[in-house]
């Protein structure tokens, strides 16, 4: 793990101890590499719960209650699916934060619309959930999921230090 990834997970869990929070994730693009970072870190244990991979939809819609017409509607890189997944997996988990990826990672995959480096996040805190579109520059598949998870982290540990 990067020197900047540890830190940043270090600081994740030291603002969700410090608030008396507990974390869940459903990461798409990211395969589990935020989950990855928090667990990291000693100690994680008193703060994450769990998290799902949502890679399919399937996935995303039975475990996760994301609605089959949003992912039509809207496909699951979306504001709508990844704020229906961040209530659900808070839900499934009994976690009062939760943090949700779903993204194109690469190298294929990308619309006009939608280019590889598209990445919906969201943050749900205590009831309230945050939506977030990074546009990523395209590195490769590689550091496109590491920028994302980053990203996330990142605005994720600015929004707890709001609350």
């Amino acid at each position: 793990m990067n020197k900047e990834l540890n830190i940043l997970s270090c600081a994740v869990n030291d603002a969700l101890r410090k608030r008396s929070l507990t974390l869940s994730v459903a990461e798409s693009c990211t395969g589990g590499g935020i989950a990855a970072a928090v667990t990291s870190v000693p100690g994680s244990s008193e703060v994450f719960k769990g998290g799902v991979v949502a890679y399919a939809n399937e996935v995303k819609r039975d475990l996760l209650s994301v609605s089959e017409e949003n992912l039509q509607l809207y496909g699951a890189v979306s504001e709508a699916v990844v704020y229906q997944m961040a209530v659900g997996v808070a839900s499934l988990m009994r976690t009062n934060c939760a943090v949700v990826t779903s993204g194109i990672a690469g190298p294929g995959g990308g619309t006009v619309e939608k280019p590889v480096g598209t990445v919906w996040t969201a943050f749900f805190i205590n009831g309230t959930v945050t939506t977030c579109k990074l546009s990523l520059e395209d590195c490769g598949r590689e550091k496109n999921i590491e920028a994302a998870i980053l990203e996330t982290l990142k605005n994720f540990l600015r929004l707890l230090s709001d609350n």
